[in-house]
């Protein structure tokens, strides 16, 4: 039951992370209207997470790394998910096997 509830997490992590890297791809087109709801709601949803980073790392250069190190961070947990998760399904099938 907690491999799948960590595997769920996961994919739902690893959906969000998309959902970041498409909102960063797309500040670097000018021409996107963010007010479009579409664009807007991407924005809603990814903004409060990418603001806990901004608030530590500003922009450089009109660079936003902050955005990197909150992608990195996310694909990361999401990994160590994942992991877990595989041990879990190891441990669970040699127990089994007894």
């Amino acid at each position: 039951m907690l491999e799948l509830v960590l595997r769920s997490l996961a994919t739902f992590l690893g959906i969000y992370g998309a959902l970041l890297i498409i909102r960063v791809l797309l500040t670097w087109f000018p021409s996107v209207d963010w007010s479009n709801p579409a664009f807007s709601t991407l924005s809603q949803i990814t903004d409060p997470y990418l603001n806990l980073f901004r608030s530590v790392i500003p922009p450089l250069g009109g660079l936003d790394f902050s955005a990197m190190l909150a992608i990195f961070l996310l694909f990361f947990v999401q990994d160590q998910l994942e992991s877990v998760a595989r041990v879990l399904a190891t441990s669970y099938m040699s127990a089994s096997a007894f």
